[in-house]
């Protein structure tokens, strides 16, 4: 039996019947988007422990992740399901990673100024059109407090701006990680800051 001929439906199909020629055709069709998404992340990793390979093997494990939870009854191409898939595992990867990275954040908290630029200084800012600063915490409790508080009150997508923008990365490099766009992630970091800035405003009084 010629499985080349199947399409991607029957393969997913057949793969998750563990037929290890349709997993295997599988994966030697996707495995290039892998590569290309490794070669376009690597630089998001450099001094942070990982390597290309490392974003390869989490990329094929976005990818059969991607063949046992596809549903062809949710009216997507696989091709996209899958990419997503890859992107997403790889994204997760490489935010524990910079956050491992990061660890200094104990000593010091990054956060938007209200040009969204980073400030730190053994502090966190928030700033707004009218006040600057309008908050200051101190770094003795900023950072543990911020992120718990991050975590109860933020959606899944603005937590994961929020993660990557303490740790560094700019609005093209999240938007990229994202795959949104620049105006997506501003919007977010805008709500970011409401949100937090009315949070600790409360928990202050």
């Amino acid at each position: 039996m010629n499985y080349e001929e199947y399409n991607d439906y029957e393969l997913v199909y057949l793969a998750k019947e563990s037929n290890t020629d349709a997993n295997e055709i599988l994966f030697s069709k996707y495995s290039p988007i892998v590569y290309n998404y490794s070669k376009m992340y690597e630089k998001y990793v450099k001094n942070s422990g990982l390597e290309a390979n490392d974003l390869i093997q989490e990329g094929m494990l976005g990818l059969n992740s991607a063949i046992n939870s596809f549903d062809e009854s949710k009216n997507v191409l696989f091709y996209t399901y899958a990419a997503t898939c890859i992107k997403r595992t790889m994204l997760s990867a490489i935010v524990k990673a910079n956050r491992q990275k990061n660890k200094p954040l104990n000593d010091s908290v990054n956060y938007m100024d209200e040009n969204n630029d980073i400030v730190s200084e053994n502090s966190l800012i928030f700033a707004d059109n009218n006040y600057n600063p309008e908050y200051i915490i101190e770094s003795n409790e900023s950072k543990e407090n911020l992120i718990n508080t991050a975590k109860k009150i933020l959606t899944d997508f603005e937590l994961r701006v929020f993660d990557l923008r303490i740790n560094n990365f700019n609005y093209s490099e999240m938007a990229t990680l994202l795959n949104r766009s620049n105006k997506s992630i501003d919007n977010a970091i805008r709500r970011i800051k409401m949100k937090l800035k009315k949070a600790l405003n409360e928990k202050d009084n």
